[in-house]
């Protein structure tokens, strides 16, 4: 498992006899055949109710109250739909409601409040979720989110202008292509592959707290510590950079295939909203690494 927001039993693997079924639902209805069979008759009544339950227009996830994909995708579009509201009140109390003036000095409250939150509130929705999803808190994640995401890009904007729609375009870029690759069935997890990415996680993240601590402690005081470095003249941000965004897509693909074992196994709809939250921390992480990408490359002119 790579995104921790799948980690649940919906979206494992299950055994087919063990997969929910719901009234209305084809098993159902194989269900109710099995019994007036075996009594030896199917009686008008339940003759009538078969027809019926085969003749209606397919259930969808309201009805069944049953996860599926449509279902996630319109939660994963609120969930955005919070994150720029929230991301647009972060970028104008970052600026302090003024135009974009590099001499002024910018707040960096909404950035550092919105992180702390956000990292909070992601742990406590991973840790809960397994006995229970909590709709509520995933909005509050999403707004957090949008406070972070609102105060990092303003503040990058100041000091690069137009790297924010260079960053936002890339990012839709790579999940409009990473889902298309994954929807024709060009592109799919494997074992042998995660195995490889979650090494590569591992060693990021070790980097990443290694060049956190050469920053804070002033060891590095490049403006991106261990990135700014240069291998062949080439800086060592813009290597990573690459590597960890195709990371970023391959965890992109595990997140489609998890929510379509999710609703394989017949996961409640509810677990709909673990599905959105699961892509949001992915496409966050994706943004952010853009966003640093460019602005390591455009710094180096």
């Amino acid at each position: 498992m790579s995104n921790f927001a799948f980690n649940n039993p919906a979206f494992q693997k299950q055994d087919p006899r063990n997969v929910a079924t719901y009234p209305g639902g084809p098993q159902a209805a194989q269900g109710a055949q099995a019994a007036s069979f075996q009594h030896g008759t199917m009686d008008a009544a339940a003759n009538a109710q078969l027809e019926g339950m085969y003749a209606a227009p397919p259930a969808g996830a309201i009805e069944t109250d049953r996860m599926s994909v449509e279902d996630t995708v319109w939660k994963t579009a609120g969930l955005f739909a919070i994150l720029l509201v929230t991301a647009a009140v972060g970028w104008v109390w970052t600026l302090g409601g003024t135009q974009f003036d590099p001499t002024r000095g910018v707040s960096m409250l909404p950035w550092i409040v919105g992180a702390l939150g956000g990292f909070v509130l992601a742990m406590v929705i991973t840790f809960t979720s397994r006995k229970k999803v909590r709709p509520a808190l995933i909005f509050a994640y999403a707004a957090f989110e949008g406070l972070f995401i609102g105060g990092i890009s303003s503040f990058f904007e100041v000091r690069w202008p137009g790297i924010v729609m260079q960053a936002t375009l890339a990012t839709v870029a790579v999940v409009a292509v990473t889902l298309v690759l994954f929807a024709s069935g060009k592109v799919r997890a494997s074992k042998k592959a995660t195995k490889v990415f979650l090494i590569a996680m591992g060693g990021y993240l070790v980097f990443s707290l290694l060049n956190l601590v050469l920053m804070w402690t002033g060891i590095n005081d490049n403006a991106f510590g261990l990135y700014s470095s240069t291998i062949a003249g080439i800086p060592l941000g813009l290597i990573i950079g690459v590597l960890v965004v195709i990371m970023a897509a391959y965890s992109l693909v595990l997140d489609f295939d998890q929510i379509q074992q999710g609703v394989r196994n017949g996961a409640p709809r509810k677990y709909g909203w673990l599905g959105a939250f699961g892509i949001m921390v992915t496409v966050v992480w994706l943004y952010v690494e853009i966003l640093r990408i460019i602005a390591i490359a455009r710094g180096n002119n």
